[in-house]
């Protein structure tokens, strides 16, 4: 453990023992250093710009914790009491308190715009086409549409991109775009805010599919922010600053052409 992480450990821990008022004034968020479209060092990414609309709301000054998201984030970040909340995060992830969603996606199919399109995991085409999607990751984790791939018995066209990309490189999220750019595949299955970002800066248009026809596991998500269980407060005026402020993240969200669904009424209203 570096001397750095083990002083932000005990400068947290110091902290978690104040009063949450006491800590008000700043907004330290969990966030990963290289992850775009969501979150970079140069604040570049979508949840840092609504990070500093939350922040801004709330009068707090914006401050990170950075460290990749791998397994263990959440218990070397939130849990480690680091920092307080991330921007982006499925509200029925139940370790966390969890906002009410900001925004629903989901993933898509991604192919060239000229390709004739895919409807869904049943559609006939994807037998013949070479495939792109992210497969297992560092913590043995198949993503949703892996698993319906291999469900229909789709394995010999399918080629796998790790969950995490190329680290090492900026932005690593895009190896599997640049897969089917080259030619590699023919059709790329991606979560949303990733294709819709990677997808609206080349200059050949792609076309985006929503997956969800045929699917038998959940492919869309709210996504809102966590917290601890025990802040509530912070929760309360983060769901505050996210009704405030709305249509500025809404902004946002367009901006970097994250593909949107309505997010279901119930999960709408404030989350307990």
């Amino acid at each position: 453990m570096s001397s750095r992480f083990l002083r932000a450990c005990m400068a947290g821990a110091a902290l978690a023992a104040a009063p949450l008022s006491l800590q008000a004034l700043e907004l330290r968020v969990c966030a990963d250093p290289n992850n775009l479209p969501f979150s970079d060092r140069s604040e570049a990414g979508f949840e840092n710009k609504i990070a500093e609309v939350i922040a801004s709301d709330i009068g707090a000054k914006l401050s990170y914790f950075w460290l990749a998201q791998r397994r263990g984030f959440l218990r070397k970040t939130l849990n480690a009491h680091v920092c307080d909340v991330v921007i982006g995060i499925p509200v029925d992830m139940h370790m966390l308190r969890t906002t009410k969603p900001y925004y629903r996606s989901g993933y898509v199919f991604v192919q060239p715009g000229d390709a004739p399109r895919v409807t869904g995991f049943d559609d006939p085409k994807l037998a013949r086409l070479e495939i792109g999607v992210q497969l297992v990751g560092n913590d043995g984790v198949n993503t949703p549409p892996a698993h319906e791939l291999a469900d229909r018995g789709i394995v010999a066209n399918v080629r796998g991109y790790m969950v995490y990309g190329d680290y090492g490189q900026p932005a690593p999220l895009r190896g599997i775009i640049d897969g089917l750019l080259s030619g590699q595949t023919d059709v790329a299955i991606m979560w949303g805010p990733e294709a819709g970002w990677f997808a609206s800066q080349q200059d050949a248009p792609l076309r985006l599919t929503p997956v969800g026809a045929g699917a038998k596991l959940p492919m869309a998500f709210d996504i809102g922010m966590g917290v601890r269980k025990e802040d509530p407060k912070l929760a309360a005026d983060l769901e505050a600053a996210i009704d405030r402020r709305r249509s500025e993240i809404e902004a946002i969200l367009a901006d970097y052409h994250v593909p949107l669904l309505p997010i279901p009424a119930q999960k709408a209203e404030a989350a307990p």
